[in-house]
């Protein structure tokens, strides 16, 4: 039997929110959860994974490492070298 007082109070209906939504119920320490992405809405399950690429990493990587094509260069790069 578990000791009295110093277990956090069990939530067995604990609401899951997500967007302001009712997602699930699960057993929680809080009553409710809200939580900015699950398995309804995460890229990976719903198929629709977007490989972004920020300020240009993948070029200054293939630039930094010499498999770029330096033949065609892009205005980014000219921005890059003023």
């Amino acid at each position: 039997m578990a000791k009295s007082d110093i277990h956090p109070t069990w939530y067995p209906e604990a609401k899951v929110f997500c967007d302001g939504k009712e997602i699930m119920t699960v057993g929680s320490t809080k009553p409710e959860l809200h939580v900015d992405v699950w398995s309804g809405n995460h890229p990976f399950y719903t198929g629709t994974q977007k490989i972004i690429d920020t300020e240009g990493r993948v070029e200054r990587f293939l630039r930094k490492y010499g498999m770029a094509d330096t033949s065609a260069t892009t205005t980014d790069d000219a921005a890059d070298k003023a």
